[in-house]
């Protein structure tokens, strides 16, 4: 089984590029899209209730086409799409299977699949309405027109940049666990609050409990401000404690102060990338492992986002920061694949880290004994930076984005990154 869906990073690239080269982005759907599959196989069903034919009454019908319910419905419909969209010049994505891109002379048209959902648009808007004509040809669509909601996200377009945001989704939220008359916090989590399995505190109805970090989960798609302490939440979904439920409250209260709250993507932007890592060394009470923080701009602009606890436990802090610092390597490297689709080449990425140590270890091309104990996947960093297509640069902590994602902090400290990723409120 195969679902043609795109990655939520891959449609923050995509606005991020869209707008600093200059061009609107539009939305359609495809009516009845799995209708449009042709099947491989031979597959049959049973008559339906109340259409059974009386002569043949134990007769089954043998498809010709998908259907809606069957498994391979996704997949022939994305096989007929893409054959379609190659077929008229579009070149498939080698990195993202979902994205689509026609290169004419010195434009480029941008389509991105989501199932029956496209995102797309041109450099030059005969291009885009050459797409619309040659999908209407084929497929039944209906034309939303230009982009301002997309899988939850609300989406405003304007001259000065893209803003995205959740806010009906946050009302909603808000209002459907009653807490519209609560006060609001500055931070989502306080600095003395320490969030642990607690084996001897009350336990709560795990339904509501997973309710309620579920809906937070999805919130993160355009608020990595409460990315850090919905994550911690989220490991105790099998048996939360009151003292869970009162931290994952906390966010909720947070965010009714902060509902209008999104991603300002700003014009004023390169096309160039960076990102910010961090660790939290052995900040998880439970079993002291360190939290992994990074994230990912192209320009000014935030795409990409992690906060999860490492795999392994780290000796000392200068491990817990190289780990991550491989880790947000690979990301970059995704990222820089993912422009180069759009015809966007990168020259030296580079990646600010607050660890001196960590640092020349990733210079330092020999294993001497305090790096031995490292897994040799996390050296992946060395050879990036060797060939020049990283550069790590020292940041003083102060300025470290990515604290917002791996520890709790005062409402001060906690307002000043949240600002530098581009999220506050924009009336637009």
């Amino acid at each position: 089984m195969f679902a043609p869906v795109a990655r939520l990073e891959s449609i923050r690239i995509l606005l991020a590029v869209a707008f600093i080269l200059g061009f609107t982005l539009f939305h359609m759907d495809v009516k009845t899209a799995f209708l449009n599959g042709y099947l491989h196989e031979d597959i049959y069903v049973a008559q339906p209730k109340g259409f059974e034919d009386p002569v043949h009454s134990t007769h089954v019908y043998k498809l010709r086409k998908a259907l809606y319910g069957l498994k391979q419905a996704p997949r022939t419909w994305y096989e007929r799409l893409t054959q379609y969209l190659l077929h008229h010049g579009y070149n498939r994505g080698s990195v993202d299977k979902t994205l689509f891109v026609k290169t004419t002379g010195s434009h480029v048209t941008i389509a991105q699949i989501y199932v029956d959902d496209i995102v797309f648009g041109s450099t030059l808007q005969k291009y885009t309405d050459d797409l619309v004509k040659v999908m209407k040809e084929e497929f039944e669509m209906s034309m939303v027109g230009q982009l301002t909601y997309f899988l939850g996200l609300q989406v405003k377009q304007s001259a000065e940049g893209y803003f995205i945001s959740q806010e009906k989704y946050a009302k909603n939220l808000v209002k459907k666990f009653d807490l519209e008359s609560c006060k609001t916090p500055r931070t989502p989590i306080s600095t003395s609050t320490k969030v642990s399995k607690d084996d001897t505190g009350e336990s709560v109805d795990n339904t509501v409990y997973r309710s309620l970090i579920g809906s937070l989960l999805y919130l993160t798609a355009s608020r990595p401000d409460i990315m850090f302490i919905v994550g911690m939440c989220a490991r105790y979904q099998s048996d939360p404690k009151e003292s869970h439920l009162i931290a994952a409250k906390r966010i909720f209260k947070y965010i009714k102060g902060k509902i209008q709250y999104g991603l300002w993507y700003s014009k004023d932007s390169e096309l160039s990338l960076s990102a910010y890592c961090d660790a939290d060394w052995a900040g998880k009470i439970d079993d002291r492992k360190s939290t992994s923080g990074g994230c990912f701009f192209v320009g000014k602009n935030l795409v990409s986002w992690l906060s999860k606890k490492q795999n392994s436990i780290s000796l000392s802090n200068v491990e817990a920061e190289y780990i991550v610092a491989g880790g947000c390597c690979t990301q970059l490297v995704w990222m820089k694949q993912m422009l180069l689709e759009y015809g966007l080449t990168q020259q030296t990425m580079t990646l600010y880290c607050d660890n001196v140590s960590a640092i020349n270890i990733s210079k330092n091309p020999v294993q001497h004994s305090r790096t031995k104990h490292i897994d040799i996947r996390h050296h992946y960093i060395r050879d990036l930076v060797e060939s020049m297509e990283i550069e790590l640069e020292y940041i003083q902590t102060d300025k470290q984005l990515a604290d917002i994602l791996t520890k709790p902090l005062d409402a001060n400290r906690f307002e000043i990154p949240r600002s530098a990723l581009g999220i506050y409120r924009i009336d637009i």
